[in-house]
């Protein structure tokens, strides 16, 4: 395994621990009243981690089952004009699912406003809260699950490990570090709050608020290049297949 594939694993890794299930809600425990309670937090970014790795390893075995068939229905010009539309509503979705104007992210935010307290609200609420540690896990196990259907790094490294035709422990070896990867700056931050106690807190505050801002925009970015990488991949072959004249 090459520098080439453990590179964009690396920085889709990155991505993804910028998500609600693996910073947000662990911020937000950090955040709680009264002592660091490090213990709910590395529970919950553990239980994140591994669901995440299970899901992977479930799905990366499929990949690698159906890539033999699949590389040769897309390797034709009807998959190639498949994979050129999935592109470009990728990159549609890219630049309209998160607005990208400052004029737009305020009417963004005074509509979310309108509305009251959202499922991040909810999340949050029940996060900072002295449940047991069973009420943790399974808000970790809801988070992951919620997340699933927007985890698309995650599903590009997926796509790229069943690619590149790695063996099933190497596959399970990589996504356990992805896993670790992802969950990494929530850690470290952990370590930082739990050393340096209040002094981060407003620090913390901060960035927890940032990100509670623009928490649609990385996978808006994901999404863009995503789709323009596969306009790429597919446009050439479809217009070399096209009749001349």
């Amino acid at each position: 395994m090459d520098l080439a594939l453990l590179l964009p694993l690396a920085g889709l890794a990155l991505v993804d621990s910028t998500s609600i299930g693996t910073l947000g809600l662990p911020l937000w425990l950090m955040l709680a009243p009264g002592r660091v309670r490090a213990g709910r937090v590395v529970l919950f970014l553990g239980t994140v981690a591994g669901a995440y790795l299970l899901l992977g390893t479930v799905l990366a075995l499929g990949a690698a089952g159906l890539l033999d068939p699949l590389r040769s229905a897309l390797a034709s010009t009807p998959g190639r004009v498949a994979l050129l539309v999935v592109g470009v509503v990728l990159v549609v979705l890219g630049l309209t699912v998160e607005p990208w104007t400052r004029a737009g992210k305020e009417r963004r935010r005074a509509a979310r406003a309108a509305r009251g307290p959202g499922r991040l609200a909810r999340w949050r609420e029940r996060a900072g809260g002295d449940g047991p540690p069973g009420a943790v896990v399974a808000l970790a196990a809801t988070a992951v699950g919620v997340e699933a259907a927007t985890m698309v790094p995650y599903l590009a490294a997926i796509a790229l490990l069943a690619t590149a035709g790695t063996g099933t422990g190497a596959t399970a070896a990589v996504l356990a570090g992805y896993c670790l990867l992802m969950v990494l700056p929530a850690l470290v931050l952990l370590v930082l709050r739990t050393t340096l106690h209040d002094r981060l807190t407003p620090l913390l505050a901060r960035f927890e608020a940032l990100l509670s801002r623009n928490a649609g925009e990385a996978t808006a970015w994901v999404l863009f290049l995503l789709g323009l990488y596969l306009v790429a991949e597919a446009l050439p072959p479809v217009v070399a297949a096209l009749p001349p004249g």
